[in-house]
């Protein structure tokens, strides 16, 4: 088995949205969180954290995904690292895909 680098073992799970998405993972234990008030400021924050923090997974309301723009949805849906996540009541994604993609496994196998 490949070993894996400091910074790959050190990847956490990250969550990015308003106060009101981002309570629930915080209560569930999640440490990333990083809150954007203002819907204006999305796309900037996600791209700040994508560059710099050292998250495996971030997770953002389907909702706020929707509303970037085109090239920008299709660079975070390809990205290795980190994978990101949409969530909500209208996404569509395959979350079983995007978890084999984020740790390398299928682990519903």
């Amino acid at each position: 088995m490949a070993r894996m680098d400091r910074a790959t073992r050190e990847m956490e799970v990250g969550v990015i949205g308003h106060p009101d998405f981002t309570l629930g993972f915080r209560l569930a234990g999640v440490k990333r969180l990083f809150e954007v008030e203002d819907p204006r400021n999305m796309e900037r924050r996600v791209r700040e954290v994508v560059a710099e923090a050292p998250v495996g997974i971030l997770v953002l309301h389907g909702d706020e995904f929707a509303r970037f723009p085109d090239a920008m949805r299709k660079e975070l849906s390809n990205a290795v690292r980190p994978v990101v996540i949409p969530i909500g009541p209208r996404e569509d994604t395959d979350l079983r895909q995007k978890i084999k993609q984020a740790v390398g496994v299928d682990l519903w196998k």
